[in-house]
């Protein structure tokens, strides 16, 4: 009686599924990027420098404890009633005109009592180490948009674009025109209104 064999299958194409597979996989699976603040960290200070001198008014202090409460200079306040608290601050030039250090280009109240001018105005941030993560990140935000606020403004009135929009496009790679002279006058600006922004260490 003659010996049946077994049918063979035919594995050649596996590969080739296998290898397209992977390619479809690759090409459509969206990867989640890691999400937070981008930060400079300052340069390393000598031990024998001292620190500068810095008037009160200078500083704008925001408190979060971590019951998710703000407290600005002191005082209750809504997160969504922070940027608008911070714009005020940086954009107050409370140098009298006329007077060393008085600022063209600043449209606030003028109090005499608040920042002198955006290069001297510093927003310091406390946070509880029980302060909620989602808080934090939203009180950095507000204070993020009011410098972008306060930049826009002056680079629409200066060049009649978005400090931000120009920014976000060459950083991206998507800018069309002359890249050197954007960065110059995006550099003005931020000399304008320069993000100082110090964070003290949670209780």
């Amino acid at each position: 009686m003659a010996r049946r064999t077994a049918p063979e299958i035919n594995a050649g194409s596996m590969a080739d599924i296998a290898f397209l597979l992977l390619i479809f996989f690759l090409v459509t699976t969206t990867i989640e990027k890691d999400r937070g603040l981008l930060r400079a960290l300052p340069p390393d200070q000598p031990e024998n420098v001292e620190p500068p001198i810095i008037k009160q008014k200078n500083l704008f202090v925001v408190i979060v404890n971590k019951n998710s409460e703000l407290f600005v200079e002191d005082e209750l306040m809504e997160i969504n009633d922070l940027q608008q608290a911070t714009i005020d601050f940086l954009d107050n030039g409370g140098v009298p005109r006329g007077q060393e250090g008085y600022c063209e280009y600043c449209q606030g109240d003028r109090d005499p009592s608040s920042s002198d001018f955006p290069d001297k105005a510093i927003v310091t941030v406390k946070t509880d180490r029980l302060t909620p993560y989602e808080t934090y990140i939203t009180v950095q935000n507000e204070i993020i948009g009011a410098y972008n606020f306060l930049r826009n403004r002056e680079s629409q009135r200066l060049y009649g674009w978005n400090y931000t929009d120009v920014s976000k496009a060459i950083d991206e790679g998507l800018y069309k025109g002359n890249e050197d002279a954007a960065k110059e006058k995006l550099d003005v600006i931020q000399g304008m209104y320069p993000q100082k922004l110090s964070e003290v260490a949670p209780n």
